[in-house]
């Protein structure tokens, strides 16, 4: 198996594709608004997918946070809110945030889970900070560590009763970035006390399935390289100091935030320390260099692999998504009616 994840051109499989991904047998792979037309379109492509390796339990990834950042989008999916509108309720009533947060997630995870998506690259537990840029903004639960830490925890707890696995993002912390890393690279220049409090969301949720890294450089950390491609950040920060012991993804590849070219880019991750090297785009030259330039997977990478596949629950153990979706509706509508009475 290779360690990474790839992305599909299209709505269907390609030949060149089918034969490539049969030889390659990477460890899962991602879509994007591009692959994806109506309901049964994505099952089928899905289904395609896990034909190829005969695993039913395949890494199927995709970006659905809600707000902005949503690759199944209205009219043939519903619209989730983004990570601000849990983080608002909180502040008036912590525990019906926490509930709605887990009730949203879940009724988003019934929409992956139909579609064959076992992955779900969110929930994101970057803190916002003032003044950084707006790539993480209204993504994020909010600036205190402990509230981002609760409701990234109810949005896991939800997506797992979906049957979906979530993925926390993007270790060490992308909040303080003051440039967006699809493109160039960041120079966060905190110092290392500054960033314990970027460390603790992760810490709380340390034992989640699979976890994200981020392309940002941390001067106090390793003032060379991206956090991504740091050996430094990957096994003292994100191993150590974090704890986090679940399978460990790159964030895109192919983001401008990292030089050199996308398969030697990728080795370097691996080299890092990274378990799996994410790349979106589906070029196939790039595709082809990285399953030249890598090594197989790692024993340990495979079981942390399998061990995050099993960590999700059947979905057919989770709730009714109108009724779901409804609750979630109740309960932040506690915050508008507070807003009218003020």
């Amino acid at each position: 198996m290779l360690p990474a994840i790839f992305g599909l051109a299209g709505l269907t499989l390609s030949d060149d594709e089918l034969a490539f991904f049969r030889d390659a047998d990477p460890a899962g792979y991602i879509l994007f608004g591009r692959n994806i037309e109506d309901r049964e379109q994505v099952r089928a492509l899905t289904d395609s997918l896990r034909a190829i390796h005969g695993r039913d339990r395949l890494f199927i990834c995709i970006d659905q946070e809600g707000g902005r950042v949503a690759r199944m989008k209205p009219p043939v999916w519903q619209a989730y809110p983004p990570g601000e509108a849990f983080e608002r309720l909180y502040e008036l009533a912590p525990a019906s945030a926490i509930e709605a947060a887990r009730c949203n997630a879940e009724a988003l995870g019934l929409d992956l889970a139909e579609a064959g998506i076992s992955v779900d690259c969110y929930p994101s537990l970057d803190l916002r900070r003032p003044g950084a840029h707006d790539v993480i903004g209204d993504r994020a639960f909010g600036s205190d560590p402990m509230r981002v830490a609760a409701l990234g925890r109810a949005a896991l707890a939800g997506l797992a009763r979906a049957g979906v696995v979530g993925c926390i993002k993007h270790m060490p912390g992308h909040g303080r970035a003051m440039a967006d890393s699809h493109k160039e690279l960041p120079t966060v220049d905190a110092s290392p006390e500054q960033l314990e409090e970027d460390l603790a969301p992760f810490r709380s949720l340390a034992d989640a399935p699979v976890g994200m890294t981020a392309h940002v450089r941390y001067a106090a950390w390793d003032a060379e390289n991206a956090g991504t491609l740091s050996p430094v950040v990957v096994g003292d920060v994100i191993r150590q100091r974090i704890g986090f012991a679940g399978l460990l993804l790159t964030d895109d590849l192919d983001m401008e935030a990292l030089n050199g070219s996308v398969p030697e880019r990728a080795a370097r991750a691996i080299a890092a320390g990274c378990d799996i090297a994410l790349n979106c785009w589906a070029k196939m030259d790039d595709m082809v260099g990285i399953a030249n330039a890598l090594p197989a997977i790692s024993e340990e990478a495979k079981l942390r692999l399998q061990r995050a596949l099993i960590s999700a629950g059947d979905s057919g153990t989770a709730g009714d998504q109108a009724e779901l979706t409804a609750k979630r509706n109740a309960l932040l509508a506690l915050l508008e009616h507070s807003e009218a009475r003020a």
